[in-house]
């Protein structure tokens, strides 16, 4: 019989760990008694069997139920303590605010509250607290960088949003249900900006996304990036479907009027002093739209930030140095002009 001698065996282990021993305490198999985890119970050492300690004696306390009285009293006294130390004033003790803190107290608990929805993936992620700052004015200040809103939607294909910073790389997300990094038209202008934030929030290392209505705004997902240098591109080659915002100002050529506002985009752009390749794209096209040449383009960043001006390059990444002999970028990586 092949194949059955570890069932024999184990029969056998379960024989002699049941059978009975005489002089022991355990009333099944006679083993020695431990303590057991119940207070009144005893533990055996060989079977684990539990029974009831007859010499156990349950020790009785009275102890004293709380009544109304006794809650109130021990409430005031905290009230007391927290108003005589360092926190005085929190948890609402002190009741004369003035209208302007009662309107900043709903204003952070507006933005506290819509900050803690979440739009991001918490079986992957863990986004970081809220970041809160005040001005002089005890106001509220905003850690919006930027935004995009969905104006209309009439997308029919080609309509790319990325998401750039100087030496980190560029994030795509196009209008493609196929690619991983896209998103689907809805059958609302909401409901495609929702599905472009959730997109966004489950693959982006630079952003975390809010959505609100049909406008999605972005608050960096890291301390250690600067809100100046990241970058919000907006490819839309149709009609206007969706915008792009920073600092107020709309990225998009086809909203530009004059030199003065072609001006207003390079200053934003060059806040870090750094042109990455979508800013590139983004200047190039207002220049072809209102007609500027590249030489006063040059002349317009060198008045702004000056000769200490850099550009990434489109092919290694790496920073191009402006010559302003030659009113252009030179890439010592690529050894081309950029």
């Amino acid at each position: 019989m092949a194949g059955f001698g570890n069932i024999r065996k184990g029969r056998r282990e379960a024989v002699d760990k049941l059978g009975f021993n005489e002089g022991g305490d355990c009333p099944r198999c006679g083993g020695d008694a431990q303590p057991s985890t119940m207070n009144g119970y005893l533990n055996c050492v060989g079977c684990q069997h539990e029974w009831k300690d007859a010499d156990y004696v349950e020790e009785s306390n009275n102890t004293e139920i709380p009544t109304y009285h006794q809650d109130s009293e021990q409430i005031e006294e905290f009230k007391r303590e927290v108003e005589s130390g360092s926190l005085a004033g929190v948890l609402g003790i002190e009741k004369n605010l003035s209208k302007g803190q009662e309107e900043s107290l709903t204003r952070l608990e507006d933005k506290w509250m819509s900050g803690m929805q979440g739009h991001f993936n918490t079986a992957t992620e863990e986004r970081k607290p809220l970041m809160i700052s005040f001005d002089d004015e005890d106001n509220l200040v905003s850690t919006e960088v930027a935004a995009l809103t969905v104006v209309a939607n009439g997308f029919d294909g080609g309509e790319e949003i990325r998401l750039e910073y100087p030496g980190k790389g560029t994030e795509f997300y196009c209008f493609n249900v196929d690619d991983p990094l896209g998103w689907r038209k809805g059958r609302s202008a909401e409901e495609t900006a929702r599905s472009i934030c959730n997109s966004i929030n489950s693959n982006s290392e630079l952003v975390f996304a809010s959505l609100e209505g049909v406008r999605i705004t972005f608050e960096l997902r890291h301390d250690e990036l600067k809100p100046e240098s990241l970058v919000l591109f907006v490819d839309d080659p149709g009609g206007t479907d969706i915008v792009a915002e920073k600092n107020g100002i709309i990225l998009d050529a086809r909203n530009l009027q004059d030199f003065n506002d072609y001006r207003n985009i390079v200053e934003l752009v060059l806040e870090d002093g750094i042109i990455s390749p979508s800013e590139d794209q983004l200047l190039w096209s207002m220049r072809q739209q209102l007609g500027i040449d590249d030489a006063y383009h040059v002349q317009m960043v060198l008045e702004i930030y000056g000769e200490d001006t850099l550009k990434e390059c489109t092919s290694c990444g790496k920073m191009a140095k402006l010559y302003t002999e030659y009113a252009a970028w030179y890439c010592q990586g690529c050894e081309e002009w950029c």
